[in-house]
């Protein structure tokens, strides 16, 4: 029996600002060692199922840091499906499972979502080689983490029975209280929001417990594209599919659903306290990464990405640095940090939404400086890639060549560039940015005008398909 992997990887992971923000989710992010999260799924969706033929739906906007990260660790031939808009689960899965019945009327998913972690693989393979019979005869089923301490940041299922087992019921984030309970009952489990179920008995339960979904998320699959590397789904029909989980949308409702043990060393990262549990720790119980220098320091987690960050004499705390952004809180108030991220994104604070580092299919600019009439970037223009053909209404540009080879077209006419050389691209006049060798070029850019935001750019031509 083919099974298909199926990764999940939207959301924006606001609970781990400033590392995660919207234009660079956690997923993305290398939090626990070389690779992303992303690409830790990956691998291990491979290893479990023994298939490369990977299914990944994301958001348009981080389509290019998807191919790449999967372009990275040698996965060449997946399927990526982009959303216009986020619709959560129920939605998303659907589209997968479109896809995987494309490729085979028989096909049976596993479900798994981008951001978890989970240290031993051979249990989840275990688990999903035990589940899959009944998933073959049509159960849906989701595996159930092993609760080793009375969460109350997750929800949990309880099952009829050990084992494999149908499900007696979902429970929401419960109370300490309650969380103890439920340990101390041996009947509950985590949810962790992994699935395995065939492809086309998923659709069928969608259509019979939110026919609105199933039939908005089929319509528009009939009307996907195909766009360079991606399936693109057509924005004015997702945009009216109804938002809902697959726990509201089907799990909750159909009698098909089970649930099957998983002793894995599963985390779902979804907060700076669950990073600080699966850490390796110092004498102290410390986590610290980066150039962290501690001194009466205990039970804390410490991340430095760009500078020396010292810290004394405190407990329980979670401090965490980036280039443009510090984030200080206990550990207990760390849990308030998706709330107080989404507060920055309302009062449209850039440190919201964007790294000081921004990646572009075409590489990276960083901002140096800026002030009243100037921004001071660097930018890294990747072997063969090009910025758009584009003007700018209100700025000009000064470029300084620090390594590399560029061509650039101005105003009609096309010259290179080297190291310790410039050029000039006044105010209205149409150019380009090409890096003409296999040598990545990094350059300076000196942006001055009355305005100088990221939107002004008129785009003529864009081979990434960007407007």
């Amino acid at each position: 029996m083919t099974i298909i992997p199926v990764i999940l990887s939207g959301g924006a992971g606001s609970r781990l600002w400033p590392l995660s923000r919207t234009a660079y989710p956690k997923q993305l992010l290398p939090l626990r060692g070389r690779e992303t999260l992303l690409q830790e799924t990956a691998r291990r969706a491979i290893e479990v199922t023994g298939s490369r033929g990977l299914i990944l739906v994301c958001g348009q906007e981080h389509r290019f840091q998807v191919a790449e990260q999967m372009h990275g660790i040698g996965i060449e031939n997946a399927a990526i499906l982009l959303e216009p808009l986020g619709r959560n689960t129920a939605p998303a899965i659907a589209l997968a499972a479109h896809e995987a019945l494309s490729r085979d009327r028989d096909a049976v998913i596993l479900v798994l979502p981008s951001d978890h972690t989970i240290r031993k693989i051979s249990a989840l393979t275990e688990a999903v080689r035990n589940a899959l019979p009944a998933a073959g005869q049509g159960a849906l089923i989701t595996f159930g983490v092993r609760p080793h301490s009375p969460m109350t940041g997750y929800g949990y299922i309880k099952a009829k029975q050990s084992g494999l087992s149908p499900i007696a019921a979902f429970v929401e984030k419960p109370d300490l209280e309650t969380a103890k309970k439920y340990l101390a009952s041996g009947n509950y489990y985590w949810n962790s929001g992994m699935f395995l179920f065939r492809a086309g008995t998923y659709l069928s339960e969608l259509k019979r417990h939110a026919p609105d979904i199933e039939r908005c998320s089929a319509e528009a699959w009939r009307g996907v594209r195909k766009d360079l590397d991606f399936k693109r789904i057509p924005q004015d029909i997702f945009a009216g599919c109804p938002s809902n989980s697959i726990d509201y949308a089907v799990m909750e409702k159909t009698d098909k659903a089970m649930v099957i043990p998983l002793d894995a060393g599963w985390s779902d990262l979804g907060s700076w306290g669950s990073l600080w549990d699966v850490a390796d720790k110092d004498a102290r119980n410390n986590v610290a990464l980066g150039d962290v220098v501690l001194k009466e320091v205990g039970n804390s987690y410490v991340r430095a990405e760009h500078r020396l960050v010292s810290v004394i004499g405190i407990e329980d705390c979670v401090v965490v640095e980036t280039a443009d952004a510090v984030l200080v809180a206990s550990r207990k108030g760390a849990e308030q940090v998706g709330a107080m991220a989404t507060e920055l994104l309302q009062g449209k604070r850039s440190e919201a939404n964007l790294h000081r580092k921004v990646y572009r299919p075409w590489g990276s600019y960083e901002t140096l400086d800026a002030g009243a009439g100037f921004k001071v970037q660097r930018l890294n223009i990747k072997p063969h890639a090009s910025l758009s053909m584009q003007l700018h209404n209100h700025r000009a540009e000064h470029w300084v060549v620090l390594r590399g080879r560029a061509k650039v077209t101005c105003d009609g006419r096309e010259y290179y560039l080297t190291a310790n050389q410039s050029t000039f691209i006044a105010k209205g006049l149409i150019h380009r940015l090409e890096n003409a060798g296999s040598e990545e070029i990094e350059l300076v850019e000196v942006q001055t005008g009355d305005y100088l935001g990221d939107d002004d750019i008129v785009r003529f031509e864009d081979k990434y398909g960007r407007e």
